[in-house]
């Protein structure tokens, strides 16, 4: 029972009800109040979604360079490092997590410190993947990826930043409920490899999509050549407009297969991270059909053949 009504089980889902709420209100176009209607937008949308919102002049103040990015996944590249940090040392050495950190995860689940006494192989694989994940974007964000001069609001700036802090503490959260079977060697099952092929497969697919993205604006040699935004295609973006944000949901469903898709607390940072996407998407594939005229119509935002 502590399990599903479990603090970070309910900041989660909240997250989640709040992004398939904007989802629909913009996929079905629905208005809210004129004086929510300018903010609302401006919280949900970013880099090219936001070009052709108009906005007053207070709302400039809490603009962002999308160029920050990088910022997200260096805070989660550090964090998340020092986490899996505290892990091994648990795991390799025999020592107790720190003090502040069994606190934290007491207030986030209601579960007692003997919780983490033992850490499961599933915990350890999660923070690995994460942290490889991360350090994956950090170094596209600034060897790979070209941005034009988007901005971000200011709170979706902090939000990033604390995401990846939660994200962590929520995948050391899980262990609790996961079963304990004697030694990290006794405890490797099926589900470890297929969700890590599952991972890098989702990758590889994220990273091919980001670099078909740069290279719409550099040359041979990889110099930029033009901000403009151009139609996406070749590789999946002749199925969805979004491919990166599909990659996304399919490397965090990758992470709860290692879990043995037992977790009901990774399974709502999965709904959560579908919400996200699936919004970010809509956005981007409402963009690219307003933009471009001879956009493809069997194309979909975010998952082949459905959305």
């Amino acid at each position: 029972m502590l399990d599903t009504i479990a603090i970070v089980n309910v900041i989660w889902f909240l997250l989640a009800l709040c992004f398939i709420t904007a989802f629909f209100l913009c996929k079905f176009s629905l208005k809210l109040p004129r004086s929510l209607e300018h903010v609302f937008q401006d919280l949900i949308r970013y880099g090219k979604t936001k070009e052709d919102i108009k906005r007053p002049n207070w709302q400039l103040v809490f603009d962002v360079s999308k160029r920050c990015f990088y910022h997200f996944y260096a805070a989660s590249v550090m964090w998340n490092g020092l986490l899996l940090l505290f892990s091994i040392r648990s795991v390799v050495m025999n020592e107790a997590l720190p003090d502040w950190l069994i606190d934290a995860l007491w207030c986030l689940t209601g579960r007692p410190r003997v919780a983490w006494k033992e850490l499961h192989l599933s915990i350890l694989l999660l923070q690995v993947l994460l942290w490889v994940h991360s350090l994956r974007r950090l170094l596209e964000c600034l060897f790979v990826s070209v941005f034009s001069n988007g901005v971000i609001h200011v709170v979706q700036y902090a939000f990033g930043l604390g995401y990846y802090v939660l994200l962590g503490l929520t995948v050391l959260s899980i262990n609790a409920s996961l079963p304990q079977s004697g030694s990290l060697f006794d405890q490797f099952t099926w589900h470890h490899v297929i969700g890590t092929l599952l991972f890098i497969w989702a990758s590889f697919l994220q990273n091919r999509s980001l670099s078909l993205l740069a290279k719409m604006r550099t040359d041979s040699s990889g110099k930029v050549e033009t901000l403009a935004h151009k139609m996406p295609c070749g590789g999946w973006f002749e199925l969805v407009s979004c491919p990166h944000y599909l990659a996304e949901l399919l490397i965090y469903v990758a992470m709860s297969v290692c879990c043995g898709c037992s977790s009901l607390t990774w399974w709502l940072v999965v709904l959560y991270v579908l919400c996200n996407q699936a919004l970010a998407a809509q956005l981007c594939h409402d963009y690219y059909r307003s933009k471009f005229e001879m956009y493809p119509r069997q194309r979909k935002a975010f998952i082949p053949f459905v959305l």
